[in-house]
């Protein structure tokens, strides 16, 4: 919104105001850049990884609360998702760029979830190329974009702020798909629709490690919503079957023993499947049923209090649906 002055308004007092305004900006865009070093961990000879902060992104972790990764190959970088500031994509860049002076040539998104996606703004500066699946586009035609963003410039101002951008993949992708850059073969996997109609994972398949973006949580409450928990139960005992040598999380340390650390995750999308299925079984009201089911095993863990209640209302959702579908057949 412009400014109007009038003319009765001193001068001096005008330009001291002026003043004042761009050194406020200059100092909010100096916050978001400063103070962000990243230091990725190294799971295998190719494969690196940022690990991001248990809790829920907040203005005291500054948006890092998600994992990405890259893979240094004989002829460039692939990335593995951008975290959720355009100021950690930067970081991400000038760590990677520590590690190896070969460009980044890809960047592969999970899905879009705003922690994973508002550094891509900064990978497409560096030239690199940024591959997703196709039901992405659901998301990115929707409301639920411009109102997340909305939100987050709410709440990690200035980390996410007016110049902050959700940006659209190069290459669309249908399903899974292989490549092979300097040396190092890639294998592209789709969810099914899991956690988000568009999950996607990399099998770095050389060195045996697994990219899994949201479909495990380590050492925090996973995010569910509207998620299809059947689909993303599928999933699970599908990457088991991958047999990897290493698992990196969306969130969380890295794992060595995937069928032991995906055990938090698979284990709370039954319990929550079990409590709200029975339930829609018994015509009991939400309200109800989340009052009298027992959440003590979870409660403790990082983002309970913030993702545990939309997690059961949006299974309770999908039970009702799935139990619709039974009684149709």
């Amino acid at each position: 919104m412009p400014i109007a002055f009038h003319s009765h308004y001193p001068a001096p007092r005008i330009a001291a105001a002026i003043l004042a305004v761009v050194v406020l900006a200059s100092a909010a865009c100096t916050r978001a850049e400063d103070g962000i070093v990243l230091t990725p961990k190294r799971v295998s000879e190719h494969v690196w990884f940022f690990q991001g902060d248990a809790g829920p992104a907040s203005a005291a972790n500054k948006g890092f609360m998600s994992n990405a990764g890259f893979v240094v190959t004989g002829d460039g970088v692939v990335a593995f998702d951008a975290l959720g500031t355009p100021a950690l994509g930067r970081a991400m860049i000038a760590a990677i760029g520590k590690v190896t002076k070969a460009p980044i040539r890809r960047v592969i998104v999970s899905h879009y979830h705003a922690d994973h996606i508002y550094g891509l703004q900064e990978f497409r500066k560096a030239g690199a190329e940024i591959w997703a699946h196709r039901n992405a586009q659901l998301y990115l035609a929707s409301d639920v974009a411009i109102r997340r963003l909305e939100q987050r410039r709410a709440e990690l101002y200035p980390w996410v702020d007016e110049n902050t951008r959700v940006i659209p993949p190069d290459i669309w992708l249908d399903g899974d798909t292989d490549f092979r850059m300097g040396g190092v073969t890639f294998r592209l996997l789709y969810s099914g629709g899991a956690h988000s109609p568009e999950d996607l994972l990399m099998l770095v398949v050389d060195d045996r490690v697994l990219f899994a973006g949201d479909l495990i949580y380590a050492g925090r409450l996973p995010f569910v919503g509207t998620s299809d928990s059947r689909s993303w139960q599928k999933a699970l005992g599908e990457m088991v079957s991958l047999r990897p040598a290493h698992v990196v999380p969306g969130h969380g340390p890295a794992s060595s023993d995937v069928e032991r650390d995906l055990a938090t995750t698979r284990d709370y999308l039954a319990y929550l499947r079990e409590a709200m299925g029975r339930a829609v079984k018994d015509f009991e009201p939400f309200e109800d049923a989340y009052a009298k089911t027992d959440w003590s095993r979870y409660a403790a863990l990082p983002a309970f209090a913030e993702a545990n209640r939309i997690n059961a209302y949006g299974t309770y959702l999908l039970m009702e649906q799935e139990e619709l579908a039974r009684a149709k057949d």
